[in-house]
């Protein structure tokens, strides 16, 4: 394995995520708002899986606020394992470290059993693909879905009608782990059109949908440098940059990591903005 690969073994092992942070910190995130959590409501219809990266990224905090914003304004029953929860082993499995994986599974499958889990939320597609296929592949029997699927569903059925206020130009940066690996491609763009006023236009990257180019963090590689080569999330964030739009939109924690740095990398940083889409969602509820 890489060093730096290691370094993060070590930190899911320890702390139960990648980022070594404390484990009693992972439900912070929802302090100053209501976020029901499994150990006091007992059982939930949903469990909303806000992720490491949900728990723990800047970034990723706003994502897993806008979330529980939308979930408490649709009324749907849900909670949230917080301090519980620990990281899916997504990373462990992609790199190679089957061991890791499978502690972090057994533990995680632990907690479903105890509250009766089978219908979970994620805005990670990577926790996603790990929660409905890997975990499946070991006898889980969940309905994941991811938050864009989730959410469109959401605004169909009228349980949520945000505001059509947004009146810029918006591109869309299609997650691997969300479009390729999963196959989903309306929902994220249904619910920017839901937000999107008269005079906004969705502007499409030249290389979308199934042609879509990675943002450089899939597989693993979010925790160590790969020095050879232009740095993909750069390569991408020029093909927002082209599009003309001052706003790109990502369905992805580890997208929307990527893309802020491109940002910056680019000198884009006083000139566009980088959003979610249940941020754009929440902000005209």
């Amino acid at each position: 394995f890489p060093r730096d690969a290691m370094e993060t073994f070590d930190k899911i092992e320890n702390y139960g995520n990648p980022w070594g942070m404390s484990p009693n910190d992972r439900e912070k995130w929802t302090e100053g708002m209501e976020v029901p959590k499994m150990r006091e409501k007992g059982s939930a219809e949903y469990l909303y899986w806000a992720g490491c990266s949900g728990a723990y990224d800047d970034r990723g905090k706003d994502i897993s606020r806008s979330v529980a914003k939308i979930m408490n304004e649709s009324g749907v029953d849900y909670a949230i394992l917080g301090n519980e929860e620990t990281c899916t082993g997504d990373s462990a499995r992609r790199i190679g470290n089957e061991y890791l994986f499978q502690m972090q599974a057994a533990q995680n499958m632990e907690n479903f059993d105890k509250y009766g889990v089978k219908k979970i939320v994620t805005q990670c597609p990577h926790c996603l693909t790990t929660l409905k296929n890997d975990y499946g592949e070991i006898g889980a029997e969940l309905e994941v879905v991811h938050h864009s699927e989730f959410i469109a569903d959401l605004i169909k059925e009228g349980k949520i009608s945000p505001e059509k206020s947004l009146e810029e130009d918006i591109t869309f940066h299609d997650a691997c782990y969300v479009g390729r690996h999963h196959g989903e491609y309306d929902a994220p763009r249904d619910v920017l059109q839901s937000v999107m006023g008269e005079d906004a236009k969705l502007v499409e990257m030249p290389r979308n949908k199934k042609e879509s180019f990675c943002c450089g963090a899939g597989g693993g590689n979010m925790w160590y440098d790969i020095d050879k080569g232009k740095r993909i999330n750069v390569e991408r964030f020029e093909e927002a940059i082209d599009t003309g739009a001052k706003k790109v939109a990502t369905s992805c924690n580890f997208c929307m990591i990527m893309m802020e740095d491109a940002r910056k990398v680019t000198g884009q940083d006083e000139k566009m903005e980088v959003y979610d889409i249940s941020e754009l969602v929440a902000q005209r509820l």
